[in-house]
């Protein structure tokens, strides 16, 4: 089977069109009353937000056996625990910080069907803080595959993100690295998966939205 990119997606993600207009409008606004200050904030604007919504497409790894990173970034936390919100047991947690400088789009790691989504409002600490976990304004998404195959999605807003934005709906099929939302301006995303899977990334480590496999199943 040949490698997909998933479904959606273009130049820019979506919420940051809002971003991009209002930088546009602040151009417009410099350029006509002739203040130059207010002409290269709009520039500025139009440079970050440019940048920081950008969503580029990704080679998708194939085969059902392979897990994808939901986020682009730095890996903070590989351990193991107890996961009772979704998987109800023991599972392997996978946490993944973005930094502003990041793509923020987030992919699913997994095929399968959106069985749950339950938003947590709370706090916007410091996201790789390991209590932001916890503690923060957050939305979960749980995802069933092929043969049972479950898999729980955490994105969690950060000090400076103050927005998840949500792209699917409870009950949708998705392809594995399908768009599932994205997160606003710094964050961090946690995937819980069953002990048996075989995690392929370490502390430290920089992944990919989508293309870096994280896990496999035995």
């Amino acid at each position: 089977m040949a490698p997909t990119t998933g479904t959606g997606g273009g130049w820019i993600a979506a919420p940051g069109y809002r971003f991009l207009a209002s930088s546009a409008l602040l151009i417009l606004l410099g350029w006509l009353l002739r203040w130059s200050w207010l002409l290269w904030l709009g520039l500025a604007g139009l440079a970050f937000f440019g940048y920081f919504f950008r969503d580029p497409e990704r080679d998708i790894p194939p085969g059902p056996e392979t897990m994808v990173a939901p986020a682009d970034g730095k890996v903070v936390f590989v351990e193991d625990l107890r996961e009772d919100r979704f998987l109800k047991g023991p599972a392997r947690r996978v946490a993944i910080f973005m930094n502003v400088f990041d793509v923020h789009v987030n992919r699913v790691p997994m095929a399968g069907k959106v069985t749950e989504q339950v938003h947590q409002p709370g706090a916007f600490k410091a996201a790789f803080r390991h209590e932001a976990g916890i503690q923060n304004e957050q939305l979960a998404t749980g995802l069933t595959g092929e043969g049972g195959r479950r898999a729980l999605v955490v994105q969690i807003a950060g000090l400076l993100a103050r927005r998840i934005v949500p792209y699917v709906k409870t009950g949708e099929e998705l392809a594995k690295g399908q768009r599932f939302g994205m997160i606003c301006f710094g964050s961090r995303v946690d995937v819980y998966l069953p002990p048996e899977v075989e995690v392929q990334v370490r502390v430290g480590d920089r992944v990919k939205a989508g293309s870096s496999i994280i896990a496999l199943w035995r």
